[in-house]
Order: C-alpha cells, then sequence, then structure tokens
C-alpha cells in the first residue's frame, strides 16, 4: 500500500485509491477503502447519496411494511387535473405545492403564503444540512483515514498532552474549546489523555454515579464556563413587517395611487377646503385596512410563536444529587449525567459512560440510515440523534452553540409554514370566485367608461359630466378615476383574499386552546384532518387505562400466595432469585431518602409496579445491586415482549434473568421452583395451571409478567466487548420464578368517550401488546366491544394472526377488527396501511419508538406526551399531553370545528359577494351608477374579510358537532344547506336593495328634497342596509344548519365584540363621517326601514331551513350537466361531419 501525506485536517496517511479535494481546509471526501463503498460526490450539494432516518416512513410500492400501502390517493393527486386537489399535505412533494401556488389568482402573495411553506427556504434548508452531513462525514473520513495508515506503518503518532488548567474553563480543570474540538472530531486519543470517561468527569466535577450537585452556585458556574444548552434564535417578525406585507396587495396599491391622483385633481379645482375629501377619504380607508389587516396576522403570528417554542421544549431525566430529577433541555449543562434510552433524543454532546446495546441513529448529523452502535471504542455522543436501542449514561461535555447540533440550528431559520389541504381547497374557492369577480369588475370598468365618455352619466342635477370636445382634460381625467376606482374596488370585494387566511385565523385560535386541553399540534394539517377521522387506533396502557399499575396476584412457587407481599410464604432461595432479577432487569431505579422517608420510584408505570412489589417483600433495591455485575443486557424489545440481562456474581457463577409477557416467557420454561425451593420439571399438567392462570388473571384485566432464571456457564460468555455486544442471550430451558397480575384501571369517563366517538360515526379499535384476553375484558369495560357474546376472530384478533394473512385477506376483514392483541409495532403499521387501503382517514396513538412507522403512516398521528419517547413525538403530528383518550375525543372535537367554522365563514363571504357584486354591476349597466363607492365597498370589505374571519372562525366547538358522520375529505366545502342559505339571504338583499336603488325616492318620499340630496340619501341609505343585513346574517352564520342561532353566543365574547365595535363604527360613518364616505345623516325613520330590512334577514333564515335540499351536492348534478351539454355538441358535430 502506498501512502502519501496531505495537510487536510490532521489527516496525514491516505490509500492511493481515496480521491480527495481540499478547499478552505475542508475535505469534500469520494472514497472507496478497505472495500467499502461509500458513495460518490462532487461537491458538497450534491450529496445525494445520504440515507434519512429508519424511522422515516419509504415510499417503496412494493413493500407493504414500508409504507407503499398509501401511494394510492398520492398517486391519484399527482395524475389529477384540478392543483387544488390535495387531500393531504403531509407527504406532499415540493412540485405538488408548487403547482397549486402557481395556479392560484393572488392579490398580494406575500400575505396569502406566509403560512404556507416556503419552498425556496426548504430548499436551502436542504442544501446547507447536506453540507452540514458532509462536514461531519469528512472528519470522520479523516480519522478512519488517519488511523488506518498509522496501522498499516505500525506507526502512532504523539499523542496530544494532557489539559492543563484552561482559563476558558474557570472553575474547571478543561475548557470548552477543549471539549468541543475532542467532541467534534471524536478524539478518543484526547479522551484518553484525559483519563479516560472517570478521568474527564473529574476535570468537570462530576460523579459519574450521582452526577452534579445542582445546586444554583454550581449550575451557574458550569453555565459561565461552558454555556447554556440554547442557540440563538432569529428574531420572530415585527409588527412593521406584517404592516409592509399588507401594503403589498396589487388592488391596494392602485387605489393609493388612485387616491393620491383624486387627491392632486380635486385639491386643484376645488381648492384644499374641499377638493381633498375623495382622494383622502379613499386613502384613508385604505389605510384602515392596512391596519386592520397588519394587527390580525400580528396576533396570529405571536401565537405560532409561542406554540413554537412549547414544541421545542422537550423534558428529560438526569441525575443530580444521586436522583433522577425531569428538567428542560434548555437547562442542562456540561458534566450532567444522562440516563438514555431507547426513543430518547440526545440533548447535547457527550461521552458514553456506560451502555447496554446501546445504538444511535445518527442520520440527523450524518445523514445515513446505519444505525451506530457505541461502546468504548466510539463513546461519543453527538446532540439531535435519537437512541434507536439499548440503553446507558452520557456525560454531557458540550451544549448549545458549541455543538454540531447547535450550530447546525442557529445556521438554519426554521420556517414553520406549512398549507393545510382545507387551505389548498380554499385558494382554489378563491381564485374561482376572485376570476368571476374579476370579469364582472372588467365589465363594470367597460360600461362605465363607455357610457362616461360617451355623455350618458349624469351628476346628481341632471347634468352631463362629459361633453367630447367641451370638458377639461382635469374634470375628464378625475372622472375617469373615479370609475376606475370604483371597478378596481370591486375586486378587492370579489377576490377573497382573506378566505385561505381564514383557515389560518381558525387553526392558530384552535391550536391555542387545544392547547389548554392538553393536546400539543405538531402539525397544522392534523387540526382539520381530524375532522375527518373515520377511526382511531388507540394503544390500552395509558390511554385508555390510568397507567397507575400495581400488583394484585402472584403466582410464586408452583402456587398463587394469598397476599402479593407475604415474604413468609417464598423460598428463601426462590426470594433471592426473584428480588436479584427484579433488581438488575430494570431500566427504574428506587431512591430513598437519607432521613429515612417515602422512597421514590422511576422507571415506566410496569417498571415502578414491579420495583414497588420487590420494595413490599423487602428488596434493598443499592445492596441487591451491588452483589452482582452486570455483564449484558438485553432491553425489552417489543416485538419479542421479554427483557433480559445476564449477571456475574461474586462468586462467579453466570445468572440470566428473563422478565417479560407471561405466556412468551413460560414457553421458554422446563422447570420451576415449587413451594419448599426445590427445582421441578415443567410437566404438561403444571403447564396447564400455569396457563390457567395467566388466562384467570388476563380475562380480570391484569397484565401479566413472568419472572424466569437460568444459570449459564462461565466459560461460554463472551470475553470481548465486540462478542459482547453481538450476543444473543441464552432464552432456553429457564426456571419458572413468578408469574404476577398487574391492575391498570380504567380511565374514569373513558366509556363516555367512546361512546361519543361511536355516536359521532367514528370507530374505535384498541391495539395492544397485552395478552387476548387481557384486551378483550378492558375493551368490555371501555365500551369498546359491546358484550362478551360471539366476540369472535376477526372482531377479537391477535397481531401474529393478522400478520400472516395476505395482504388481500386483511383487507377484507379490517373494518371487523375492534380490537388486536399481542401486537407488535409491524402489526399496527398493518393494521393502519390496511384501513386507509379501505378509504378510511386513520388517527392512530403511539408511544414506543417503533410505533414510529404506524404514526407515520397514518393520516393523524397522535403520540404520548407523558409515556412516549422523542422518536414517536417527532413523528406525529399532535402530541396528547396528559396520554388520556377522552383528550383524543377533545381533538376530534376541534377538528370538526375548525371545518364547521370555515364553513360559516365561506356561507357568510360569498353572501357579501353575491350581493354586493349584483347590485353594483345591475345598478351600473342600467344607470350608470353604482350605489356603493370606493370608501363603503372597503368598509364592507374590511366587516367581511378581516372582522367576519375574527368573529366567525372563531368559535368555539359544540356538543351538536359530535352528533353527524364524518366529513368526507373530497365532499364539497359548499353544502347543499349553505347553497340554500346563502342564496336566500343574497337573493333577499339584491332584491330589496335595488329596489330601493331605483324606486328609492318615491318609496322613501325624498321626491320635495332635490334630486342631489335625495339620491345621497337613498345611497347612504341602501349603504346602511348592506351592512346591518351583514351584521344580522353574521349571526345566521354561526349556525347554518340550527334553528336558534342564538345558542352559546354568551360563551363567544370575541363574536359579540367584534359586532358591537362594527355597529358602533357603521353609526359613525354615517352620523359623523360623511365627508368620508360621502354619505349624509339619517333620521330615526331611516334608521329604522335599516334596522328592519337586517333584522327580516333572522326569520328568513328560519323559514329557509324548513326547506329541504337533496343529498347530492348541486356540485355533481352541475358536473353532469355539463357533461351531458359537451355531449350533445360532441354528437352534433359528429353528424354534420
Amino acid at each position: 500500500m502506498k501512502l502519501t501525506t496531505v495537510n487536510c485536517r490532521g489527516i496525514r496517511r491516505i490509500d492511493e485509491k481515496v480521491k480527495w479535494v481540499e478547499v478552505e481546509g475542508s475535505c469534500l471526501l469520494v472514497f472507496s477503502f478497505l472495500g467499502r463503498k461509500f458513495g460518490k460526490a462532487n461537491t458538497i450539494s450534491d450529496m445525494s447519496f445520504f440515507k434519512g432516518s429508519p424511522y422515516r416512513r419509504h415510499n417503496n410500492n412494493n413493500d407493504a411494511e414500508a409504507g407503499g400501502g398509501s401511494r394510492g390517493d398520492e398517486e391519484d393527486e399527482e395524475s389529477s387535473s384540478n392543483p387544488f386537489d390535495i387531500t393531504s399535505t403531509k407527504n406532499a412533494s415540493i412540485a405538488r405545492l408548487r403547482k397549486w401556488r402557481q395556479a392560484a389568482l393572488v392579490l398580494n402573495a406575500s400575505r396569502r403564503f406566509r403560512y404556507t411553506l416556503d419552498l425556496k427556504r426548504e430548499e436551502e434548508k436542504q442544501q446547507l444540512l447536506r453540507k452540514v452531513r458532509a462536514n461531519v462525514e469528512a472528519i470522520r473520513a479523516a480519522n478512519r483515514f488517519k488511523a488506518a495508515g498509522e496501522r498499516t506503518n505500525g506507526t502512532v503518532e504523539a499523542p496530544p498532552p494532557p489539559p492543563s488548567p484552561s482559563p476558558s474553563g474557570g472553575h474547571f480543570a478543561i475548557g470548552q474549546e477543549q471539549l468541543a474540538v475532542m467532541s467534534r472530531d471524536h478524539d478518543v486519543s484526547a479522551l484518553q489523555q484525559c483519563g479516560g470517561v472517570k478521568g474527564l468527569s473529574e476535570l468537570l466535577k462530576t460523579n459519574l454515579e450521582k452526577g452534579i450537585k445542582g445546586d444554583d452556585a454550581d449550575l451557574l458556574k458550569r453555565k459561565s464556563a461552558f454555556g447554556s444548552n440554547t442557540y440563538p434564535k432569529k428574531k420572530g417578525r415585527s409588527f412593521w413587517m406584517f404592516l409592509w406585507d399588507a401594503w403589498q396587495d396589487l388592488t391596494l396599491i392602485i387605489l393609493i395611487v388612485a387616491a393620491v391622483a383624486s387627491l392632486a385633481l380635486g385639491i386643484k379645482s376645488e381648492g384644499i377646503k374641499e377638493g381633498w375629501y375623495d382622494g383622502g377619504s379613499i386613502a384613508f380607508a385604505v389605510i384602515l385596512v392596512i391596519v386592520v389587516t397588519a394587527i390580525s396576522d400580528y396576533k396570529q403570528s405571536l401565537q405560532f410563536q409561542s406554540l413554537n417554542e412549547e414544541k421545542r421544549n422537550i423534558h428529560l431525566e438526569v441525575i443530580r444529587g444521586g436522583r433522577r430529577v425531569e428538567i428542560s433541555i434548555y437547562d442542562i449543562v456540561v458534566g450532567d449525567v444522562l440516563p438514555l434510552n431507547i426513543g430518547d433524543q440526545v440533548p447535547a454532546d457527550g461521552v458514553l459512560i456506560s451502555g447496554h446495546s446501546l445504538a444511535i441513529d445518527e442520520s440527523s448529523m450524518t445523514g445515513e440510515s446505519k444505525i451506530v452502535h457505541k461502546d468504548s471504542k466510539d463513546p461519543f455522543l453527538m446532540s439531535g440523534c435519537k437512541v434507536a436501542d439499548g440503553s446507558g449514561t452520557m456525560l454531557v461535555t458540550s451544549v448549545g452553540i458549541n455543538t454540531e447540533w447547535g450550530m447546525l440550528m442557529a445556521s438554519i431559520s426554521e420556517d414553520t409554514g406549512e398549507e393545510t389541504p382545507l387551505q389548498v381547497r380554499l385558494n382554489g374557492v378563491a381564485t374561482l370566485i376572485g376570476m368571476v369577480g374579476l370579469t364582472v369588475a372588467v365589465c363594470v370598468l367597460i360600461v362605465l367608461l363607455v357610457r362616461y365618455f360617451t355623455g350618458h352619466t349624469k351628476d346628481a342635477n341632471g347634468n352631463v359630466l362629459f361633453t367630447a370636445g367641451k370638458t377639461k382634460l382635469s374634470p375628464a381625467i378625475d372622472g375617469a378615476i373615479k370609475i376606475v376606482t370604483v371597478a378596481v374596488t370591486i375586486v378587492v370585494v370579489a377576490v377573497p383574499e382573506g378566505l385561505p387566511l381564514a383557515v389560518t385565523l381558525t387553526l392558530a385560535y384552535s391550536m391555542r386552546k387545544m392547547m389548554a386541553d392538553k393536546a400539543l399540534v405538531r402539525r397544522l394539517s392534523a387540526c382539520e384532518t381530524m375532522g375527518s377521522a373515520t377511526t382511531i387506533c388507540s394503544d390500552k396502557t395509558g390511554t385508555l387505562t390510568l397507567n397507575q399499575m400495581t400488583v394484585v396476584e402472584a403466582y410464586v412457587g408452583g402456587k398463587k400466595i394469598d397476599s402479593p407481599e407475604n415474604k413468609s410464604e417464598l423460598p428463601s432461595m426462590l426470594y433471592s432469585l426473584l428480588i436479584e432479577g427484579i433488581a438488575q432487569n430494570t431500566n427504574g431505579s428506587v431512591y430513598g431518602s437519607e432521613g429515612g422517608g417515602d422512597i421514590e420510584l422511576s422507571g415506566s408505570p410496569t417498571e415502578k409496579a414491579i420495583l414497588n412489589w420487590g420494595v413490599k417483600l423487602g428488596m434493598n433495591f443499592e445492596a441487591i445491586r451491588s452483589e452482582s455485575s452486570v455483564i449484558h443486557v438485553f432491553p425489552f424489545n417489543s416485538d419479542k415482549k421479554r427483557g433480559g440481562v445476564a449477571l456475574q456474581l461474586e462468586d462467579s457463577q453466570i445468572h440470566i434473568h428473563w422478565k417479560g409477557a407471561a405466556e412468551i416467557v413460560l414457553a421458554s420454561c422446563t422447570q420451576y421452583i415449587d413451594a419448599v425451593g426445590q427445582l421441578v420439571a415443567m410437566d404438561e399438567n403444571k403447564a396447564m395451571f400455569f396457563k390457567k392462570a395467566i388466562g384467570d388473571m388476563a380475562s380480570g384485566s391484569l397484565r401479566c409478567v413472568a419472572f424466569a432464571y437460568r444459570l449459564y456457564e462461565v466459560e461460554k460468555v463472551p470475553s470481548t466487548e465486540e462478542q459482547l455486544a453481538q450476543w444473543a442471550l441464552p432464552d432456553d430451558d429457564l426456571v419458572l420464578l413468578a408469574i404476577v397480575g398487574i391492575k391498570d384501571p380504567c380511565r374514569p369517563g373513558v366509556k363516555d368517550a367512546v361512546q361519543l366517538c361511536q355516536n359521532a360515526g367514528i370507530k374505535v379499535r384498541m391495539v395492544t401488546g397485552d395478552n387476548i384476553q387481557t384486551a378483550k375484558a378492558i375493551a368490555l369495560e371501555c365500551g369498546i366491544l359491546g358484550s362478551d357474546d360471539n366476540v369472535t376472530e376477526p372482531t377479537l384478533i391477535e397481531g401474529r394472526v393478522f400478520r400472516d394473512l395476505p395482504e388481500l385477506r386483511r383487507e377484507e376483514i379490517v373494518d371487523q377488527i375492534s380490537v388486536m392483541g399481542r401486537s407488535s409495532p409491524n402489526d399496527k403499521l398493518l393494521l393502519v396501511q390496511a384501513l386507509r387501503k379501505r378509504g378510511h382517514v386513520v388517527a392512530v396513538t403511539g408511544d414506543g419508538t417503533n410505533d414510529a412507522p404506524a404514526l407515520h403512516e397514518a393520516d393523524i398521528g397522535l403520540a404520548m406526551g407523558i409515556s412516549g419517547t422523542e422518536v414517536a413525538k417527532e413523528s406525529s403530528d399532535i402530541v396528547i399531553l396528559d396520554d388520556n383518550f377522552a383528550t383524543v375525543v377533545k381533538v376530534v372535537r376541534w377538528g370538526r370545528s375548525v371545518y364547521a367554522n370555515i364553513q360559516k365563514f365561506i356561507q357568510f363571504q360569498l353572501t357579501v359577494n353575491v350581493a354586493a357584486l349584483i347590485i353594483n354591476v345591475v345598478a351600473a349597466v342600467s344607470s350608470g351608477e353604482v350605489p356603493l363607492n370606493a370608501v363603503q365597498l372597503l368598509w364592507v370589505n374590511l366587516i367581511m374579510d378581516t372582522l367576519g374571519a375574527l368573529a366567525l372562525a372563531t368559535e368555539p366547538p359544540t356538543d351538536h358537532l359530535m352528533d353527524r358522520p364524518p366529513v368526507g375529505r373530497r365532499e364539497p366545502l359548499i353544502t347543499n344547506i349553505m347553497w340554500r342559505n346563502l342564496l336566500i339571504q343574497a337573493l333577499y338583499q339584491v332584491t330589496v336593495l335595488l329596489v330601493l336603488n331605483f324606486q328609492g325616492r318615491s318609496i322613501l318620499k325624498l321626491e320635495g328634497a332635490g334630486i342631489a340630496n335625495a339620491n345621497k340619501v337613498k345611497n347612504t341609505l341602501i349603504f346602511n342596509a348592506f351592512v346591518l343585513c351583514q351584521i344580522f346574517n353574521e349571526f345566521n352564520a354561526r349556525k347554518p344548519d340550527e334553528f336558534n342561532v342564538f345558542k352559546g353566543i354568551t360563551k363567544n365574547y370575541l363574536f359579540m365584540g367584534i359586532v358591537g365595535v362594527t355597529v358602533v363604527l357603521q353609526v359613525l360613518i354615517i352620523e359623523f363621517l360623511g365627508k368620508f364616505a360621502s354619505t349624509v345623516r339619517l333620521n330615526w325613520s331611516q334608521w329604522l326601514i335599516s334596522v328592519i330590512i337586517g333584522i327580516i334577514s333572522w326569520p328568513l333564515a328560519v323559514l329557509g331551513k324548513l326547506l329541504p335540499v337533496p343529498e347530492t351536492p348541486i356540485g355533481n348534478h352541475l358536473t353532469k350537466f355539463c357533461r351531458r351539454v359537451g355531449h350533445i355538441f360532441c354528437c352534433r358535430g359528429a353528424s354534420q361531419s
């Protein structure tokens, strides 16, 4: 092997096969070393060989377990001709998301797309991630090459000198820079120079067993010397940025230009005292719209910021002062000792103290999906990575910005934007309505301009406004500007720019309220998708039950003992072995205070129940653990349903202890210890006795756990660390020690919550790893199963049976499944895939690392906040903070509320759109003038868009929402009921206001008031009646399908406040701002007429709700009609040819 010397961050020797490029001191490596092919890359940004985390779903159509089952919907969407037809944005491609943006009719792109995914920034973020990952791999490769060269030549470089007290370390004998370099370069030799992990802990003044002191003074010193576990975050957008965004609306810019021109011409022709009113009033109205819009958007932004902070604030356990305490991830300091378990996130850089089968998923940093096993030869742990398997403890060496992850997070401008399916659909609706409105506005513009320049437009006194060759240029331009202003204002009203943004408003409101209901939303789309859920696949433990476990029955010594805590019934040998297994084969711990007070238990609820039983039997936790040393651990596995540990005693004996699902452990037992402490062979009768005991306890809704052990020959135990890591603990010829029944009561109210779901058309299914009989008992208690009669397969099915069925058969029976027992995470994934193929919208709960694929595959993944791992939470859409099934039902209510509130707003806004457009178009075509001018239309737009959205999009959920079936994801947004309501109201408003427009002077008896004054009074009354109609119709929109529109109104303070403010402002506009709004004061009788016109909408709405509507959506009838017309024309064309 030929070696050459290069200068590249410590690489001294490189194989001639290795190709490298040096750029600014960084290595971009393309290598194939010792037969292992790592990939090819020409530049950092071309590192496409990186793969994602093994927990992520792979889009492999041929692999049912990899998530291929859900591709049907995605393929339909990709091939759909409608760019707005996206039923799920959860895994939508960038190209698909870009397609609907390009198709949307948008007046203000910066505002419309503010809360959608920033596609350009997302691509930049991915490129930066690839660069950082490439840098990490380059450093690792450099170390590997260096080590390989040294091995080849038989030379080893002189190790760096041992660390000397560093000024930057302050009170500590090692500084932050030394720690950061050691962690970043994974420099094992530097660690050895510190004296290994033990020596490093002494330099950091940390006890590897008890951790740091953890008092305020100690924490302050550590933060001063090594920094805190935070990284600089980019400041949120200020109010002025939202104000600037609101200015970007094209129509508002045109109106401002028109206002300035009108202002200049008005002042020139009429003087500054009278001439500024027309232009100034338009400018003021535009500014008011902009300011109110900016305030609303800014408040939404603050809500999202607080929720995002909550999502990032992970809580975890550290060891301080000899006990485990829960702290925020931001409070971790250098020197902390952290326990790591499967599914945890590594919260800081550190080194491994001790571990058992510890495997780390480093894909977040390296991009490679390969799991890395950690031991004394590779002890460095990187912040941001996940524990894929095993357990261990780590010593924190770097935090915050001093870690690779911290630098990465500080350099990435996190984009929290994310479109939802409803948002995309509403953009489609807004585009359609906008196109119609734009067409109408252009028609109005053409008609008014033609009438104006042909001399058919007259002023209030009947004088022609424009005469060719006589009218001066300035008045002519002023008249044309006023016409353009009206047309542009019609566009402002007609294009419902606020319609898609109403989704963001209601989601922001709902997310804040859901947080109070113990549900943390991680993905916006999950809020609305939950309203369409047709089935919920729920875990049992902790979700349907309290997760407060206690041992209530025990079979020890071949018989049932009267009291599980009765130590006197246990022979001494059996007792010592059982206590040894309880103390050593656990991830939990027992902490007893020095004052002899109450003990504290840590671990999972099952572990705590077993440890508590051991303590009641007289177990001294620390003493028992000190009598033997752990050689190897097989962590509890949700697939094998058991966990084991190999111990070496002081007399060199090897004990292997197993603990897990009772029937699985029992199947591996060939002996048991009887009541007198003798080993007895497990014959068929005794095996049947234990199986019956398990069945009886399971039928009583108890979780059954068995303990067993075996002796093992010392000489057969692997001697090296590598062999130990690969050692499969023997699990045959076991000796049964005990079987216990653990009680976990059902949560109060869970039966009512299940019943509520069933009434709402949502089927609740239990998916549990527990014994099938335990699952059946709990399901009966919760109401998931109606009765014990005829509960047979496939209603009640084992995961193994379901797993072994052919794919088509699984799809056939999946609708019948109510309970799945002894299921593995893969069984849950297969169940979710089968349900989705049957057209279900699936919500699934999960807490373990292996639940991540199912959580990701489901339409809505619900992770448990208390018992859930970080891997499960990151794969989920919503985190249930209290692990309670009743909270899941609350999420369903909020999801339905989001959809219902949007429909209320659509009905209200379309009524205003239709009425305003028809009134202005008819008036313009017939008389050449419009009753609603630019300022009035802008006020109507403010009521319709911002204030209307605030009032209707923030309605709290009601029980009525749970009395209807789930909303289909492809059901029309505008239902037949909504069409009926809005057409009745729009038709009424158009009829009344057009009658007033053409016959108002005679009806209101204004003939003697002069034509000009009479027209002003008439137009003011039309404007006033129109606004009041919208205010009264706002109440109707609250309950589209209920007669009592006032139900619960007193609880919605925001609605009442907005209506009150709107009424007050309307009175001010009419009575005091006549110059600005071109209105005159109305007398009491005219006000009364306006109120009566508005209030009639209430009884009209009641009468309208008596009209039946067809079940088939109107849109379907229109589609069929269009197809028939098209078919007729095609046939005629064919016959003529």
